[in-house]
């Protein structure tokens, strides 16, 4: 049977053969990643009760990517993705059974959690500039689009069927058997991965130049395009602002909403729901042109519904706009990627896709920390109506350039 016009994008990709061992082993891998997350989360409450060491274990997990991404991103320009996103799961898998281990041993503590959550934010930037690469390398230049938007909606599928899973197992088996459901998930990925035959990049020779003249050239290349460089800003504010609501979940739930571990599940799938529908919108568009405008649009919508969330007491209305503030980060980064992407030759992609990384999963970690003591001090919800408020300012100041970003973005591979 012919499937409908309008998944043939999805199902064009996925005809190919490496992407699809791909996507087919990173996808349980990410549902095992989400329960993790949401299981450290909550366990960090569980031992301290602290906005602030909800924001610093976030710390540990992302401020590594703040230096590693661009790194990380060089070394993936130099090397072979495919072997790196192997070493990377192999250590993942490492972090994730020892953090098994030690909870279900009664050995963990505030300062383990720390430690082991600050290895895997060394290893993830890594693992993320790795999956750029090879995404791309999968498929043909002109189902870019489609595939990083698939790629989008698959991972943040995972937000959603990962906190739900956790939600289930976690009052009945302990926050041990989230991370044990993650280890597993690794397994499959390196199996996945261990099929894939994708040939090494032709790149030119780096001998005569260090690694930091490799990260300063791409630094020198988003800073001087037109389009690449505002929405990298527009990702910045976003990523300082409104990107630690995730990690401050935990205290919702717990303080804002009374509602628990089941609370916290209901929340963070919300946003992976509104997640993989914005990434699946996009998918299923197939094409770069007017993926600006949505970019930007996420960026609005992102303040807005941000604003919904914090006003509200309610579980049920807040994962309504929690919901819609998914759907609104997600077009916005899934876009931006996409668009990026699209722009990047192979010998900049590595690199220029670690800065990606460096902004959107480390500067996260300078906001969770900054965020925790603010609500400490004035409360949760006056503290992201105020990151809400500069995410919409920051739009205000882009708006304006949007037409020049467009064209440089858009029109040059009309």
């Amino acid at each position: 049977m012919k499937p409908p016009a309008a998944l043939a994008p999805i199902v064009s990709v996925f005809g190919h053969r490496n992407y699809a061992l791909f996507m087919g082993g990173m996808s349980p891998h990410l549902i095992g990643t989400w329960m993790q997350r949401v299981a450290v989360g909550w366990l960090a409450w569980e031992l301290t009760h602290s906005p602030t060491w909800l924001g610093v274990i976030a710390a540990a997990d992302l401020a590594p990517g703040m230096f590693m991404g661009p790194i990380a991103g060089a070394y993936t320009d130099r090397g072979i993705p495919l072997r790196l996103s192997k070493i990377a799961q192999a250590l993942a898998f490492a972090q994730a059974a020892a953090l098994a281990a030690l909870t279900a041993l009664g050995w963990m503590t505030i300062e383990v959690l720390f430690l082991l959550a600050m290895f895997i934010g060394f290893v993830q930037p890594f693992a993320a500039t790795a999956r750029h690469a090879i995404v791309p390398a999968t498929v043909p230049r002109a189902e870019f689009a489609t595939a990083i938007a698939v790629d989008s909606a698959l991972f943040n599928g995972s937000r959603f069927i990962g906190p739900a899973l956790a939600g289930l197992v976690v009052p009945v088996a302990g926050v041990e058997s989230a991370f044990a459901a993650n280890a597993l998930s690794c397994l499959v990925f390196i199996g996945a991965l261990g099929m894939m035959d994708l040939p090494p990049p032709q790149r030119r020779s780096r001998k005569e130049r260090r690694i930091l003249g490799d990260i300063a050239e791409s630094l020198s290349y988003v800073r001087g395009h037109v389009g690449v460089g505002p929405l990298f800003a527009l990702l910045t504010v976003v990523s300082l602002t409104i990107r630690p609501l995730q990690d401050m979940l935990p205290g919702f739930a717990d303080e804002v909403f009374a509602a628990g571990i089941v609370g916290l599940a209901w929340l963070t799938s919300s946003m992976g729901l509104g997640a993989t529908v914005g990434a699946a919108w996009i998918a299923l568009r197939g094409r770069l042109s007017g993926l600006t405008a949505v970019a930007m649009g996420g960026v609005l919508g992102l303040g807005l519904a941000v604003l919904g969330f914090v006003a509200t007491g309610e579980l049920a209305v807040a994962v309504i706009a929690g919901t819609l503030a998914g759907f609104a980060l997600n077009i916005m980064s899934t876009g931006t990627q996409a668009l990026v992407q699209s722009a990047l030759t192979d010998d900049l992609r590595g690199r220029v896709m670690g800065l990606y990384t460096l902004i959107y999963r480390g500067l996260p970690a300078v906001g969770a920390v900054t965020v925790g003591v603010l609500a400490e001090a004035f409360g949760l919800r006056p503290t992201f109506a105020g990151a809400a408020l500069l995410c919409l300012l920051a739009w205000l100041t882009a708006a304006g350039r949007r037409r020049a970003m467009t064209a440089a973005l858009e029109a040059e591979r009309a």
